[in-house]
């Protein structure tokens, strides 16, 4: 009975060191970003027009990039 009781405290304690693997995926930047803009935190406004802004901005540069390659 000591034996099983030893062995049941032995593989409760290894169990619970093992590395958890379930950790959620980093966020990157921009899903951050959209995240506050969606809220409806202070400054939420200024993300969005923020976001908007480099949207159109990169939108600019592909245009530009696909003239130039013609």
């Amino acid at each position: 009975m000591r034996t099983l009781l030893i062995l049941v405290a032995v593989s409760t304690l290894v169990g619970s060191c093992r590395r958890r693997d379930s950790a959620p995926p980093p966020v990157s930047e921009r899903e951050r970003d959209s995240i506050i803009g969606a809220s409806q935190l202070p400054g939420a406004q200024g993300v969005r027009g923020a976001l908007r802004a480099g949207d159109s901005a990169a939108a600019r540069r592909g245009r530009e990039d696909s003239v130039g390659q013609e």
